[in-house]
């Protein structure tokens, strides 16, 4: 079953500089962890206006909860984890769980 971390980022201060430096610097420490199956991103759109939103959200999927702790204890899991506080001027909330796929009835 997947196990996946979810990176919800609120409004940087300098939205330009934050998707420069998330593109080019946070992007490519992050896909080095140990375990990453899958990272998506996307800016995601409230469907109530009057409902806030983050900036970005960053989906990041891991075969197991155990990998996922493995990946932020290895090297390259603290250097992403301690990037974040240089772009994330408008913070970041993380969440996990694990996914439990629900099929659509036709």
């Amino acid at each position: 079953m997947v196990h996946r971390l979810v990176v919800s980022y609120g409004q940087p201060e300098d939205p330009a500089a934050f998707d420069a430096y998330y593109r080019d610097t946070h992007v490519p420490l992050a896909t080095t962890m140990p375990g990453l199956v899958r990272y998506t991103i996307g800016s995601p759109q409230a469907m109530d206006p009057s409902q806030s939103v983050p900036y970005l959200v960053a989906e990041l999927d891991f075969e197991s909860e155990q990998e996922m702790g493995a990946a932020f204890t290895s090297s390259e899991g603290k250097a992403a984890a301690g990037d974040v506080a240089n772009f994330a001027t408008g913070g970041a909330t993380m969440t996990h769980y694990e996914v439990d796929e629900v099929h659509a009835s036709r």
